[in-house]
């Protein structure tokens, strides 16, 4: 693995006695090609990771409904931030699928780029997911925007293989360790949901794989992403 990526929960919670966040990012970036903290965007974004991601899901009122009273506070860390890459990433739900293309119009200039991600029906939330007619109306409007200018960072060939599934996954590219610090290799969903490839729509995976495979966009996007040159 080269590249490194913090999640939660919240990563910018972590405490472990006078360290923060900002220890673990400085030590992994000594043993990593790149580094990336995803966040809420709750806390101030001071953090020297090479890319920091904020979770983004919906104009101001669909994401405070999904993620309490945020929205406000996520945007005014965003514009505070001296940052050179901040990026939103946006989980595509019934909640907020058909104002996504005005979502895209209000972050682009806001951050660096934009990146989705389908909501994968966990257990007890199948609700939340998209039937494949509305994805790919959604999928559509996103390429169209990427097109027109507007900051999609995802490829086309990526948003195009998610319409239907239709990319070759090499899940082997991926590890993710868990709270206890047990490393599953594979599959993001491993021992976390009962796995469908048909409904997956974990575009990061898609793009990794595409580039694997040779596909020039998708190359491309991971080099701007991870400021590869």
């Amino acid at each position: 693995m080269r590249l490194l990526i913090f999640e939660g929960g919240e990563p910018f919670l972590w405490r472990d006695g006078d360290h923060r966040l900002a220890d673990l990012v400085k030590e992994a970036k000594r043993r990593f090609f790149s580094v990336g903290v995803t966040t809420n965007g709750t806390l101030p974004l001071d953090v020297p990771a090479d890319v920091i991601w904020v979770s983004v899901d919906g104009l101001a009122e669909t994401h405070d409904r999904a993620r309490g009273p945020s929205f406000e506070r996520a945007m005014a860390h965003i514009a505070a931030s001296s940052h050179p890459k901040i990026l939103a990433n946006v989980t595509i739900n019934r909640l907020n699928w058909q104002e996504v293309p005005e979502l895209v119009r209000f972050l682009s200039g806001r951050v660096k780029g934009i990146t989705i991600q389908f909501y994968y029906p966990y257990e007890g939330t199948e609700d939340l997911s998209l039937g494949r007619a509305e994805r790919r109306q959604v999928l559509e409007e996103l390429i169209a925007l990427k097109r027109a200018g507007y900051a999609v960072a995802d490829s086309i060939p990526a948003l195009k293989a998610l319409e239907d599934n239709s990319w070759r996954c090499h899940p082997w590219l991926i590890a993710n360790v868990e709270p206890d610090g047990t490393v599953n290799y594979g599959c993001y969903l491993k021992n976390r949901a009962t796995i469908s490839c048909q409904r997956c729509g974990f575009a990061a995976h898609v793009e990794m794989s595409l580039a694997y495979d040779g596909n020039l966009a998708a190359i491309a996007v991971g080099r701007e992403i991870f400021g590869f040159r």
